[in-house]
């Protein structure tokens, strides 16, 4: 990565600071993360404040900033179509559940199997799915509520304050550290943008917005007009659906859209993010029949959350972990989300994980230790209980500008340069997870292909390592001395290189160079000394491990070992090392 995230040390200052810049990144993203789970901006804005304040206190990695995002707001989207939102927040509470039993089996430390080449794809491909998603900062909401690109002046004028934001981002700190630079940089774009909309001339304004510089609240508006513009029109087709000889009226349509924007033009309050302190669900909504019919309902969608989630905080966990030059507590986190997606579940929120882009942010801004997630997910709840007016006026450009530069430290351009040097499958396995990160925007899913096609690359590699030289000894025996790894992929060769027919009636074979490693090489040993058994030969197997030894019961008596020279190592698969705290 470049130096975009200098190494800092830990200052309540800092972390204060840091807390309130990501505080203010954390308003759109969670608004917009909202719409796409098909629930009010409000559940994901508690969602967020629960996550960041949660795993802040009860996390395994101080610095790192969690909150409602888009992994598990695609997830949900079916559960509350199907279902009504009602059977979110229960699935939610049953996620974290699953999130704190994997925290207590220890399996966190499963992070540290992922291979250099998937955190490289993974990064370049979280940098590019960042990227484009400001692309939706962009847009506007025409007349028939689409959403459509900005054109014209308002557009030139949002690019020139984005470039105004990186510029500072990128310049300040060579004159002074003392306040980070992102919070610099929304400071004084914001002040331009509000000079920009009281003065400048009203014609410049874009269509479908209210300002010439989108704001926060603009955004609100926009994705909240688009939202539902989209529903009228989706309970049209279902009403012709339901009557397939009846046509859908494009009139009847257009006039549905205008009742739709109109309604959101004359209700502040749907586009505002405003609101009061949260309360458990089930006082604000209904509650679920408690029934094993619900837990069944919930219990796919839950799993999928759970996954999803730690996929992506223990991803982000070591990508700080890599940044900061520290080591987080794997297992740790995984009680952290886990915990903080029950309460957030318990007091109506949508769920959520470790924001990778607002981490990020934070570690740039200085931020290292816990003060700064609590302080982001404190002044977030100050934004929705007294400040709702004035964070709507932020401009969209400021927010954007830290984002892209987020973008540009994020991506490995190091890695553009190492596909010569790199091996033919660590490139493939690099392009194939950055790929489908950028294809399909899940994360998690990338991360476990990676790793699959990862595996079974070193296991194919390995399994041509399997070899043996072989000799016979004065006393007409035929030595067979093996070298590589018998596992389930070399079994295949481990048994290519025997030939008992021609075999002499005394065979010895010798592990001193081989390790066994799983079941299968044990089975492949068995079989072995049956065919030479069956056979009227002897099998000779020297310098097995105890482990291995007590295991190959079929050989019985064929198997002889030479205990002052056999190495005292044991079968891979009998053991786990604690790896994690």
């Amino acid at each position: 990565m470049l130096q975009f995230f200098r190494q800092r040390q830990r200052s309540i200052k800092d972390d204060t600071l840091s807390g309130l810049t990501v505080a203010l990144a954390l308003v759109p993203e969670a608004v917009a993360f909202a719409f796409v789970a098909g629930v009010e901006p409000i559940i994901a804005l508690y969602s967020a404040f629960f996550l960041c304040l949660g795993a802040a206190v009860l996390g395994g990695r101080p610095g790192m900033i969690s909150g409602a995002t888009g992994a598990m707001a695609v997830v949900v989207i079916g559960l509350v179509q199907m279902h009504g939102v009602e059977y979110l927040f229960p699935t939610v509470i049953l996620c974290g559940l699953i999130q704190i039993a994997v925290g207590a089996a220890r399996l966190g430390v499963l992070i540290r199997i992922v291979p250099h080449s998937v955190m490289l794809g993974f990064v370049n491909g979280l940098a590019i799915v960042i990227l484009m998603a400001q692309f939706g900062s962009f847009q506007t909401v025409d007349a028939a509520g689409e959403l459509v690109p900005l054109s014209g002046p308002a557009l030139w004028i949002m690019l020139g304050l984005i470039a105004v934001t990186m510029l500072i981002i990128w310049g300040l700190p060579k004159l002074t550290r003392a306040v980070p630079s992102s919070l610099a940089a929304i400071l004084t774009v914001s002040l331009a943008a509000a000079g920009i909309n009281a003065w400048a001339d009203p014609g410049l304004i874009a269509e479908g917005q209210s300002n010439v510089v989108p704001t926060v609240g603009d955004m609100l508006a926009t994705n909240k007009k688009a939202f539902e513009a989209n529903k009228a029109r989706t309970l049209l087709e279902e009403e012709r659906e339901a009557d397939p000889d009846a046509e859908l009226d494009p009139e009847l349509v257009q006039a549905a859209v205008a009742s739709a924007l109109t309604a959101v033009d004359e209700d502040p309050e749907s586009r505002s993010i405003a609101g009061g302190l949260p309360r458990p669900f089930f006082l604000e909504w209904a509650l679920p029949p408690v029934s094993w019919e619900t837990l069944w309902i919930i219990l796919p969608f839950a799993l999928t959350l759970a996954g999803v989630g730690l996929i992506e905080s223990l991803m982000t966990l070591a990508l700080i972990d890599e940044i900061t030059e520290t080591r987080g507590q794997s297992n740790r986190e995984c009680f952290g989300q886990g915990a903080s997606n029950v309460i957030c579940g318990f007091f109506g929120g949508m769920g959520g994980c470790a924001m990778i882009g607002q981490s990020l942010i934070n570690v740039n801004s200085g931020g290292r230790g816990r003060l700064s997630g609590i302080v982001a997910a404190c002044a977030l709840l100050a934004f929705v209980l007294f400040l709702a007016p004035w964070i709507q006026m932020i401009p969209m450009p400021a927010l954007v500008g830290v984002m892209f530069m987020v973008v540009i430290g994020t991506f490995e351009w190091a890695s553009l340069k190492m596909f010569r040097r790199m091996p033919p499958i660590d490139v493939f396995v690099m392009l194939l997870v950055a790929g489908y990160t950028v294809v399909m925007h899940d994360l998690a899913s990338a991360v476990v292909l990676g790793v699959i096609v990862s595996a079974l690359a070193f296991a194919w590699t390995h399994a041509t390592h399997l070899g043996a030289d072989i000799k016979l000894n004065e006393h007409g025996s035929k030595i067979y001395q093996l070298h590589g790894p018998l596992f389930f992929a070399s079994v295949a060769s481990f048994k290519e290189l025997f030939n008992p027919r021609e075999d002499p009636d005394d065979v010895v074979v010798d592990f001193y160079y081989t390790r066994v490693y799983d079941q299968s090489g044990l089975e492949a040993i068995n079989s072995l000394a049956e065919k030479y058994g069956s056979l009227g030969k002897r099998l000779h197997l020297t310098h097995l491990s105890p482990e291995c030894r007590r295991l190959l019961d079929r050989a019985g008596e064929l198997v002889e070992v030479n205990l002052s020279e056999d190495p005292q190592y044991h079968v891979a698969t009998d053991r786990f090392s604690k790896l994690g705290k």
